[in-house]
């Protein structure tokens, strides 16, 4: 199906009668329950311990696992797991371990007071967001493989009314149990740790999906240990060890307060910008210590140099080889595509609680009736997509973005005021689903079913990885600035978006 393609009403709205895209919605429940933990709910927690705001953004960057998880998404894609592999089979064995795993942290979580122990929060935090990451790798791969690019918007936009409604649970009903729990607007450590508990025992929704559930039919044909279990478990050395060196360069190699303090005084740039450059420094150091780390056991033959070959090289090399002239900017759309909702939606909650709203309020309105609202548009993203095609609700779903953010500054001069709150989180939301449903087919549509899970986490990496960044220090622009401009910068964003996806549109045909 061409992305500019069209079909009939009837057509569009039958996809959904499909099997494979009502599975979706379950396993999107299993991805959406996590994602809010980290984003949403977990900062309402930090902010009511007392926690400093500068910090409680920061949280963020624990789920940067998920604008990393290309690193790992071949050892997904290829690395069969002793004993899980031959009884489930390639996408649903790494499916059980991510989700075992994603209830191992939240109930760490759960363990852990804050207060004075932040540190072991945000490892927890970070563990979460690595399983969550790659539960997210094996559902991608699930979905691309279990059905043609036809039913890729519905399946789309049915996952992510799944995914919604996980967030409903983990933010709506979260918040509102800890008002049920005597909590409320007071913190008390152990609401917050049943909450997280009973959170931890709704994944049981994910892992029973994953055992009733047919492996694609595509990997059972091909389900076999293609390498000697040796060169597995060289592979698998190879990750540990770069991830290893990673960590100990970002912890010990720290060059960040010595550049931020040289731009300061030498340069005069601000304070919040320098710091921004001085942590992609610290961060851009660690990665090249990590990859010279890597490439040292390829020269050493460590591992199998065609092993490597095939898992890290050919996917790269294959996706420019089908889109040659327009690869880079597609990889530019994808990259910049969400940066407007990602780096508003980081300090959403918190500007919530600065303009006085109230737990209920903040539960109602932003994570039960926005939620709602972003499965409403999910639904209308994934009907018009099939009817008009990807590419044209993917520049609505630009523009709409974009515009929706100049809503936020009208809500910050405001203040309190529910009843714009509600028309702001209803346009916002309504535009994020509708963009969601066609950007997740349109990546889906550029993978090569050789190579799903790596290039789709490819994909989805980067598409998470500049906002993700940026994310994290909007606490500080806010700080620096004000909410008004926050909220304005974001906006802007969004324009060199819009422009990509015109030219793509006149581009595709001839490519």
């Amino acid at each position: 199906m061409s992305l500019l393609s069209k079909h009939s009403w009837h057509e569009s709205l039958l996809t959904y009668r499909q099997p494979q895209v009502l599975r979706m919605f379950f396993l999107g429940f299993s991805a959406g329950l996590p994602y809010l933990l980290i984003f949403g709910t977990l900062s309402i927690w930090l902010t009511q311990a007392g926690i400093n705001r500068e910090i409680v953004t920061e949280f963020s960057w624990a789920a940067l696992g998920y604008s990393f998880k290309f690193v790992w998404a071949p050892i997904v894609d290829k690395l069969p797991l002793p004993w899980l592999h031959a009884w489930l089979g390639r996408r649903r064995s790494w499916l059980l371990l991510a989700q075992l795993s994603i209830v191992s942290a939240i109930v760490w979580m759960s363990m852990t007071d804050p207060v004075g122990h932040v540190n072991v929060m945000a490892y927890a935090a970070i563990l979460l967001g690595f399983s969550a990451a790659t539960q997210d790798i094996a559902i991608d791969a699930y979905r691309i493989e279990s059905q043609s690019e036809d039913y890729q918007a519905a399946m789309s936009a049915t996952y992510i009314a799944g995914y919604r409604i996980g967030m409903i649970i983990s933010g709506f009903f979260a918040l509102k149990m800890n008002v049920w729990f005597g909590g409320g607007d007071a913190y008390v450590y152990a609401v917050w740790q049943k909450i997280f508990l009973i959170m931890a025992g709704l994944m049981l929704i994910g892992v029973i999906t994953t055992l009733l559930i047919p492996e694609p039919d595509i990997n059972r044909a091909r389900d076999t240990y293609l390498h000697s279990l040796l060169d597995y478990a060289r592979f698998l050395f190879l990750f540990a060890f770069a991830t290893s060196i990673f960590i100990l360069a970002f912890v010990y190699l720290n060059p960040a307060h010595m550049i931020d303090s040289l731009l300061v005084t030498k340069l005069g740039m601000g304070t919040t910008f320098s710091q921004f450059i001085a942590q992609v420094a610290r961060l851009s150091i660690a990665l090249l210590f990590a990859v010279v780390a890597a490439y040292s056991c390829v020269w050493l033959h460590v591992v199998n140099i065609s092993m490597v070959k095939q898992t890290y090289l050919s996917p790269i090399a294959d996706f420019f080889q089908r889109y040659k002239k327009t690869a880079v900017s597609i990889l530019l759309l994808i990259g910049f595509y969400r940066v407007s909702d990602i780096v508003l939606g980081v300090v959403a909650n918190v500007f919530y609680l600065d303009m006085g709203f109230s737990m209920d309020a903040i539960a109602e309105y932003g994570k039960l009736y926005g939620v709602v609202m972003t499965i409403l548009g999910g639904f209308v993203g994934g009907i018009l997509s099939v009817r008009y095609g990807v590419m044209r609700i993917l520049l609505l779903g630009a523009v709409l973005s974009a515009a929706t953010n100049v809503l936020f500054i009208v809500q910050a001069n405001l203040g309190n005021d529910l009843d714009f709150l509600k028309f702001v989180i209803a346009a916002d939301n309504l535009s994020a689903g509708l963009a969601g449903a066609a950007f997740v087919a349109y990546m889906s549509s550029l993978t090569n079913i050789s190579f799903t899970a790596t290039q789709y986490a490819i994909f989805s990496s980067l598409m998470t990885l500049l906002p993700k960044v940026i994310g994290g220090y909007s606490g500080s622009i806010v700080n620096a600035t004000s909410y008004q401009t926050f909220f304005l910068i974001t906006a802007l964003m969004g324009i060199p978006v819009i422009l990509l996806v015109i030219y793509l549109i006149y581009r595709a045909p001839a490519e």
